[in-house]
């Protein structure tokens, strides 16, 4: 019989051996926080108020703005209150709960990548189609089906989570909830909970980078049959800042995998830094690669500023 756990919380756990500049590390945190706030509110609110930006490609962007939005605020406020004000403290279903959203994200903003390159593909291997099959209701679905691969997909792992038993430790090793984490913590057969995840993002993410590829793959294809080079290079323009951000996402995805997976003998510290460069970089980067590489963004947000200033 597993041993019996009366404590119906968890503990969260900073930068082990840093805890004297913890706030000036929160200090920093508050500002790439703010940073990611701004421009991934600003990108929806030009998306929403610009109707020239009122096209499928602008649409998928603002699913992967308002999917940071909410990996962001999933996990702003334990990190921040940890940094700020030492609050450790978090309660099983809470933990659980943000665990839920934020692994059930990730894989939605993998979703909405692999959506934003099948727009490129038929924009620029049919563009004469492109509007017929890109519909809103289409863009509407497609939507869906990633929003509901993301939060069912995840449901599974989670969901035993609030009837383990918890004996061990019950310290994790960030300032915010990950099932990895807390299945340590659990004193029953986790077997499952060991496997699916780890199936799950085999799947979820090889295939989608798979297609991608794929999709850039045909994509070059047809723009190396185009004869014009000023076309080529307008035609591969277009492109450019979904490359970066799947870059992006996708580094950053394998670089805390591999660090997970082999660097056993690596500090504690690097581990906890790949963690919090995979939630928060993609999320910062994102709007940044948008609004230099895409004209009509800029455009959009110098006429957006220059509208509330007058305005004003």
């Amino acid at each position: 019989m597993w041993p019996n756990s009366s404590s119906s919380s968890f503990l969260l756990t900073g930068f082990p051996g840093l805890e004297a500049a913890h706030h000036w590390i929160s200090t920093s945190f508050f500002f790439i926080y703010i940073s990611v706030l701004f421009g991934n509110g600003t990108l929806l609110l030009l998306i929403k108020e610009d109707h020239n930006l009122h096209e499928p490609m602008y649409y998928f962007l603002a699913m992967l703005a308002a999917t940071d939005l909410g990996l962001t605020l999933t996990t702003m406020p334990t990190v921040m209150g940890f940094l700020l004000l030492d609050h450790r403290e978090i309660g099983n279903v809470a933990c659980f709960s943000q665990a839920y959203f934020i692994h059930s994200l990730s894989f939605v903003e993998s979703g909405v990548l692999l959506a934003m390159a099948y727009d490129r593909f038929i924009a620029i291997c049919n563009p004469l189609r492109y509007t017929s099959i890109l519909t809103n209701t289409r863009v509407v679905k497609i939507g869906l089906v990633v929003l509901t691969r993301g939060f069912v997909s995840v449901i599974p792992p989670i969901l035993p989570l609030y009837f383990f038993p918890y004996c061990h430790s019950h310290v994790l090793s960030h300032a915010f909830c990950l099932h990895q984490d807390v299945i340590k913590l659990a004193c029953a057969d986790t077997t499952f909970n060991r496997l699916y995840p780890v199936v799950l993002v085999v799947i979820i993410f090889m295939l989608d980078s798979l297609i991608i590829l794929i999709s850039y793959v045909l994509i070059l294809k047809s723009v190396l049959s185009i004869a014009s080079r000023e076309e080529q290079a307008k035609a591969l323009n277009t492109c450019v800042s979904h490359i970066c951000c799947v870059l992006v996402f996708y580094i950053t995805v394998i670089g805390l995998s591999l660090i997970h997976r082999f660097g056993k003998e690596v500090p504690h510290i690097v581990h906890l830094i790949m963690s919090y460069v995979y939630f928060l970089f993609p999320p910062l980067m994102n709007p940044i690669i948008y609004s230099v590489k895409t004209k009509q963004i800029q455009n959009g947000i110098l006429h957006l500023f220059t509208t509330h200033r007058v305005s004003a």
